[in-house]
């Protein structure tokens, strides 16, 4: 593990899809906790910590509730810092939310004519009109609006489903205001975790670079992307610098052994070689050509390397027939 003493692990996208776990992920961080402690930190706040570890016990892995980090956690402790004990709180996501709000002293609600003092807002599929209507008054009138997170999508085996974001953005265009964020990319969800870890070195490890990458820069951690969810190989080549990782793999197998190899920028392409032509990333096969993530991570060195790099758009092309079908396989052959 390369001297880092804790993993903390994105699950949406990262361990599984929808409730299946993608392939390999329980075998390489049942193999990290002889090397490190992994802990669960997941944006999604519709479940409780304990439901969430029953789930992972399922696919396999061995964790205590204890291991699992929810931004429903996080979002009621940034809440507990500002409200005083007793508070109402106006809930916008499930069961496991209000009990979250419980546990660190405040009432939770679902509606209240003489004014919450916070409105809280987490995924939850039930989200309808009624209860966005009430925390669109609550707000109005002052109330603290945290969210747990502001993700705009949710990895589902069915594809990319709107996520706990596109409901705040809801709240944004009704109030005109902008809330405190909990979960990743923000600070709070991750830091928690690192404190309940105890970690000095914790590696950080997801599937976005919007949220898990810019997460770990936020708390100034190293960070691991895997291609198993919602970022996809032009993502990565157009990040910007706050949401580039410092790895960059395929899935989750590369914990093992592998994980120096997939440094981005000075790890191993395997035989992969990119250059830039003008506005133009040529990727060439050499001898022993690797996997996709290490094509992906020849073009992002140079992709990077250059200001226009940073948010820019290239077209990438191969300059013989292997480095073409790598470029497709990435889905970057339209440009």
């Amino acid at each position: 593990m390369s001297g880092y003493d804790a993993l903390l692990v994105d699950l949406d996208g990262t361990v599984y899809k929808g409730p299946s776990a993608i392939e390999g992920a329980v075998e390489s961080l049942e193999a990290a906790r002889e090397s490190a402690t992994v802990s669960f930190v997941t944006n999604n706040a519709s479940r409780g910590p304990d439901e969430v570890a029953g789930h992972l016990r399922e696919l396999g892995l061995t964790l205590d509730t204890g291991d699992v980090v929810t931004s429903a956690q996080a979002g009621a402790a940034v809440l507990a810092q500002q409200c005083e004990a007793g508070a109402r709180v106006l809930v916008v996501g499930t069961e496991a939310l209000c009990e979250e709000i419980r546990l660190v002293g405040l009432e939770p609600v679902r509606a209240d004519e003489d004014g919450p003092v916070a409105v809280v807002q987490g995924h939850d599929p039930e989200t309808g009109w009624a209860i966005l209507a009430e925390a669109t008054l609550a707000l109005h009138r002052g109330a603290v609006w945290v969210a747990c997170n502001i993700d705009p999508t949710l990895p589902h085996a069915r594809g990319l489903l709107p996520g706990n974001g596109s409901f705040v953005a809801a709240l944004r265009t009704a109030t005109g205001r902008e809330p405190q964020v909990a979960g990743k990319p923000a600070a709070p969800l991750l830091q928690q975790a690192i404190e309940r870890a105890g970690a000095r070195r914790p590696l950080i490890v997801g599937d976005r670079l919007d949220t898990d990458i810019a997460g770990a820069h936020a708390v100034e951690a190293d960070s691991l992307l895997v291609l198993t969810g919602v970022s996809t190989p032009a993502d990565v080549l157009v990040a910007v610098p706050e949401q580039r990782p410092v790895f960059l793999g395929h899935d989750l197998s590369v914990l093992g052994d592998g994980l120096e190899a997939t440094r981005v920028w000075d790890g191993d392409a395997a035989g992969w070689h990119a250059r830039r032509d003008g506005r133009v990333l040529v990727l060439r096969a050499g001898d022993g050509a690797g996997d996709a993530a290490a094509a992906l991570r020849a073009l992002c060195r140079v992709a990077w390397d250059e200001p226009d790099g940073a948010g820019g758009r290239a077209e990438v092309r191969g300059a013989d027939d292997r480095a073409r079908e790598m470029i497709s396989t990435l889905g970057l052959d339209a440009g």
